[in-house]
C-alpha cells in the first residue's frame, strides 16, 4: 500500500522529512477494523511528533491521527461495524497513523460517518471533535443538554481546529455564552460564524477585555493556545469555583496557587488517553463520534474544513505541516484521495 512516512525527524522544508513509501497492508485482529482511507486531516500533534530530534527509526513511521474511509475488513471480535461502512476516527497515538492507503483502528474509538458529508469534510472532525467534547463535557463538566444555560465560557484560541468545534458545542448544545479569542480580523469572523457571541484578542489584556464586554469572570475556561503565557490571565478571569481546562502542554511550572482562593479547578484534556490506556470507558469515543454524526446530519453542527490541499502524498502533506507550523491556520487542513 502507499503511505507517507519518516525515518528521520527533520525540518519540514527538507524533502526527506515526509516521504512517499510502499508498506505491507496490515491485517485486522481482535476488535480492529481495516480501513480503506479516503481522506485525512492534519493536526498540531502531527507536527509535534515530527519535530526535529536526534532519532532514526529502524522502519518507516507513519503519522496522522484523523481519517475517514470505508471498512475493508474486520477482526474476529468486531461487533459494531461491517465491511463497507463509511467511518471516521482519530485513532491511537501508540499505533501507526492513518497517512496510508489502509489503516488499522480499534472499533471502540471509531464512529459511523455523517451521511451528509463527503470523506474530506468528515476527516476534518474526529480528533478535534473528540478533544472539544471531552474537554467540555468530561473535564469541565459542562452539561451537554443546556443545563448550564446562562453561564459563560472563554475559549482561548477559537479559530483553530479544536476551537472551531468547541465554539459550536458550547453554544449550540450547552447553550453557554461563548467568548472566543482571535488575533486577526479573518479569524475573529470565523469564530463569530461558528457561534461565538463575543471575540477578544488573546495577545491583549484578556481580563480587561472581558470586563469591557460585561463578563468580568467566566465559569469555564478552555485553553487551546499557550498554557504558560495565558495561565495568569485565565486564573484572573475564572469565576470562584470555576474550572479551567487546557489541551496545550506547559513548558514550565504553572502558578497553580493563583486558583486557591477561588477553589477553582485546573484539568488537562488529552484525547488519546482512552486509547493509550485502553480505559474501561474506551468505547465512549465511538459513542460520541456517532452522536456527533447525528448532530451534523441534523444541521446542529457543521464541519470545520478550512482548506482541502489536494491528494494524499508527501508533497502536499509537507505543505500542510508547514502551514500548521506557521501558526495562522483557520479551521482544518484536509487531504483527500491517493
Amino acid at each position: 500500500m502507499k503511505a507517507i512516512a519518516l525515518t528521520r525527524y527533520l525540518p519540514i522544508d527538507d524533502p526527506k522529512s515526509l516521504e512517499d513509501v510502499e508498506l505491507p497492508t496490515p491485517t485486522p485482529a481482535g476488535r480492529d477494523l481495516l480501513i480503506k482511507v479516503e481522506a485525512i486531516s492534519v493536526n498540531p500533534v502531527d507536527t509535534k511528533v515530527r519535530a526535529p530530534k536526534d532519532k532514526v527509526e529502524a522502519s518507516p513511521r507513519v503519522l496522522g491521527w484523523d481519517a475517514a474511509g470505508t471498512v475493508a475488513a474486520v477482526g474476529p471480535d468486531v461487533t459494531l461495524f461491517k465491511v463497507g461502512d463509511p467511518v471516521y476516527y482519530a485513532g491511537s497515538i501508540t499505533r501507526p497513523g492513518a497517512n496510508s492507503e489502509f489503516h488499522l483502528v480499534d472499533e471502540r474509538i471509531t464512529g459511523h460517518m455523517p451521511v451528509s458529508l463527503d470523506f474530506a469534510n468528515a476527516a476534518a472532525l474526529p480528533l478535534t471533535t473528540i478533544t472539544a467534547w471531552e474537554a467540555l463535557f468530561d473535564r469541565l463538566g459542562v452539561a451537554p443538554d443546556g443545563g448550564d444555560e446562562g453561564k459563560s465560557i472563554l475559549i482561548v484560541g477559537g479559530a483553530g481546529g479544536v476551537g472551531s468545534i468547541a465554539i459550536q458545542l458550547a453554544r449550540r448544545l450547552a447553550k453557554l455564552t461563548v467568548v472566543a479569542t482571535a488575533s486577526r480580523p479573518e479569524s475573529a469572523d470565523w469564530c463569530r460564524q461558528l457561534g461565538a457571541q463575543h471575540v477578544i484578542d488573546h495577545y491583549q489584556d484578556m481580563p480587561t477585555q472581558l470586563k469591557a464586554i460585561g463578563l468580568p469572570q467566566v465559569e469555564f475556561v478552555l485553553c487551546l493556545n499557550d498554557t504558560d503565557t495565558h495561565f495568569p490571565a485565565m486564573a484572573e478571569a475564572v469565576a470562584p469555583q470555576g474550572k479551567i481546562c487546557s489541551i496545550v502542554e506547559n513548558a514550565g511550572p504553572l502558578e497553580i496557587g493563583l486558583l486557591k482562593s477561588k477553589s477553582a479547578t485546573f484539568v488537562w484534556e488529552f484525547m488519546f488517553t482512552r486509547a493509550m490506556y485502553e480505559t474501561p470507558d474506551m468505547i465512549a469515543q465511538h459513542k460520541l463520534l456517532t452522536e456527533v454524526a447525528r448532530l451534523v446530519d441534523a444541521g446542529t453542527l457543521r464541519t470545520t474544513v478550512g482548506q482541502v490541499i489536494g491528494p494524499i502524498n508527501a508533497t502536499n502533506l509537507r505543505r500542510a505541516h508547514a502551514q500548521l507550523e506557521g501558526g495562522r491556520t483557520i479551521g482544518k487542513l484536509v487531504l483527500a484521495g491517493f
